[in-house]
């Protein structure tokens, strides 16, 4: 199958590196140095709800909420069509239109303004039930910053059903760093990288916790983990280049700010990582023409 290389898919999308690396914090998309053709029609489809100002937590929770009621579908957005109704997502399946976060058939209209399917519904339920429910949940809720105990109490209810859910460890320390609770933020983190060791953001929040909490050793390793297993994770040579900036390691830190320039070099963190880039580049040649 066709590999398309980063710098090609941001080429055919037309997307910066900064939506691609938001969007792979978000879940929306799997962190990976290379991408195949579903890959590609994946991130265009999220490109287009972006587009329309649909919220990423809202196409995360409606893809985790049609993959629970959807028996068998692993990828809604390669099983089935999907647009924007409003803010929210809504999918055709089996000929018809269903919005999955609240179980809802809905009118669909072709382009011609008929209608396609009449208004039909699920059988209602009391409640989340499931791991996808609750996390969907969850991910709804941290929309609202005066729901942020709801969405810990969601995520948790989703630890119960499976203790080893890294997304849910993740999304819960983020919620607690936030709280500067970076303790619990910590334990979730690392929890996470227990779960699944080849969670790339699993080891740059654990850094931000880290480099929060003064370990500024300890959060070099953990930003060094994450670019192991993506190298071209953009915000964490940012974070590591300022890490090496405060530990006195400035031409470790120059290294890191070039790789940033590199993987994004129009974002809105861009400008500040050229003027350090070129203030350390300088430096540097003047501690060599003093030594000479």
């Amino acid at each position: 199958m066709t590999q398309f290389e980063r710098s090609d898919l941001l080429r055919i999308l037309r997307i910066t590196a900064r939506q691609l690396s938001g969007w792979q914090r978000a879940g929306l998309i799997g962190v990976s140095d290379s991408f195949s053709f579903f890959d590609l029609l994946q991130i265009k489809k999220v490109r287009d709800l972006r587009a329309k100002r649909v919220k990423s937590a809202t196409i995360l929770a409606s893809l985790q909420a049609m993959q629970a009621r959807v028996a068998g579908m692993e990828n809604p957005f390669l099983e089935a069509g999907s647009f924007s109704i409003g803010s929210r997502v809504a999918f055709r399946t089996e000929g018809r239109a269903l919005d999955p976060i609240d179980g809802q058939f809905i009118m669909d209209f072709a382009d011609s303004g008929q209608v396609v399917e009449s208004t039909r519904g699920f059988r209602p339920v009391a409640g989340p039930q499931t791991v996808a429910e609750f996390f969907s949940r969850g991910v709804l809720l941290e929309e609202d910053p005066a729901a942020a105990q709801e969405a810990i109490a969601s995520y948790k209810n989703v630890l119960k059903l499976d203790p080893d859910y890294a997304p849910a460890h993740i999304n819960l320390g983020t919620l607690y760093y936030n709280q500067s609770d970076y303790d619990l933020a910590e334990e979730h983190y690392r929890k996470a990288i227990e779960s699944d060791p080849r969670y790339a953001l699993a080891y740059f929040d654990l850094g931000n916790v880290l480099d929060e909490t003064q370990r500024l050793a300890e959060a070099i390793g953990a930003y060094k983990a994450a670019l192991q297993l993506a190298p071209t994770y953009a915000d964490a040579h940012y974070n590591l280049a300022l890490a090496y900036e405060r530990s006195r390691q400035p031409r470790l830190a120059i290294k890191h700010w070039r790789s940033y320039l590199k993987l994004d070099a129009q974002g809105p963190w861009a400008a500040h990582a050229r003027a350090q880039y070129r203030k350390l580049l300088d430096a540097e040649k003047l501690k060599i023409v003093y030594r000479r």
